[in-house]
């Protein structure tokens, strides 16, 4: 009898292909059981949609996030143990608005290589507690299938004098991730809507070095200047433009919030809701990660730091469109990205 990875692989043999040259067969074979995947996102042929591209990426940056939080894998090593598939609502990614080098600044950097896979921004939420703006952007293709990615960009400009000297030295040497082989692959899936597997291939390898720290290890001096004014450029500084969270969407938050408490995962202390009320959310607070600092006179000495963390979702319908309210709210997350403070 077939395992349920195999299964999946099969029915998903497009997108196992895609993911097998970057994560390895195993690991691919793992996430597709794992996330609960559209059966429009399946098929074999031997070139692959844009969804289909997009949808491989958010499954490699998931098993990213989970390489990296403990705590997370723990989570999700328990639902696949309980036959519950994950349903993958949005990652979450930090971006700088100032000064970043080669690398375009602020959300930009994404959405040059997210639109020719179906993205588009469909959601700007000011987060002036945090100096930053939050943007949705949405797989116009599959909406409520295909993860969104929530995009928010820090404003250097609205710093402290102090913060804003630092952060130009933190991140002013950014490199660019993207090349000549990744941009002609990008283009051709931009004019078709589909690009053949080793194009996939060389789309995924490029946009997930994309989601990594573009700048050199920061100085220690200049990471507590960051901290002193905003957490958030911190937090960005030690750990680039990787997955902040990764999300599931669950029918029911409050009560799943109540059940992970109980089992003892650490939990922000309250659910935020949306003031629509159709939107709400809670996280498991941040792991701590080790991370190098430069000191003065060449040497490197390592911090625990806030890392990333896994987030709850539920939404419910919108009665004026009869669908899923993929939304967000500044407040709520403004409450969110508190989990990657010292709480």
């Amino acid at each position: 009898m077939a395992s349920a990875s195999s299964d999946a692989a099969e029915s998903l043999k497009t997108l196992h292909e895609l993911l097998t040259p970057i994560v390895g067969e195993e690991r691919a074979e793992w996430v597709l059981a794992t996330l609960s995947i559209d059966p429009a996102l399946g098929g074999d042929a031997d070139r692959a949609s844009r969804a289909q591209v997009a949808m491989a990426l958010n499954a490699a940056l998931f098993l990213d996030l989970l390489d990296r939080v403990p705590t997370a894998a723990r989570y999700v090593s328990e639902m696949r143990a309980r036959g519950e598939p994950i349903v993958f609502d949005h990652g979450a990614l930090r971006t700088i608005d100032g000064e970043t080098g080669a690398l375009p600044s602020g959300h930009a950097a994404f959405l040059r290589f997210l639109a020719p896979l179906g993205y588009e921004v469909r959601g700007l939420y000011p987060l002036p507690a945090l100096t930053m703006t939050g943007r949705a952007f949405v797989q116009v293709d599959l909406p409520e299938t295909v993860p969104q990615f929530f995009v928010s960009e820090l404003h250097i400009d609205q710093l402290a004098q102090p913060s804003q000297a630092a952060a130009a030295k933190v991140f002013g040497a950014s490199t660019d991730p993207l090349g000549d082989a990744e941009w002609l692959a990008l283009g051709s899936i931009g004019r078709h809507g589909d690009c053949t597997i080793e194009e996939g291939t060389v789309i995924l390898r490029g946009a997930l070095r994309a989601f990594d720290r573009q700048h050199p290890v920061p100085a220690l001096d200049d990471y507590q200047d960051l901290l002193a004014h905003s957490k958030e450029g911190a937090w960005i500084a030690t750990e680039g433009n990787a997955f902040n969270h990764a999300t599931t969407r669950v029918p029911d938050v409050e009560s799943h919030a109540e059940e992970l408490k109980a089992a003892g995962y650490p939990l922000k202390p309250s659910v935020e809701i949306s003031r629509n009320g159709r939107v709400r959310q809670t996280a498991i607070l941040a792991d701590k990660v080790a991370r190098p600092f430069r000191l003065a006179g060449g040497s490197e000495t390592a911090m625990d730091v806030p890392g990333s963390f896994y987030e709850f979702i539920s939404r419910d319908i919108d009665p004026e469109t009869g669908t899923l309210d993929l939304t967000f709210d500044s407040g709520n997350a403004t409450g969110i990205f508190a989990v990657t403070r010292d709480m």
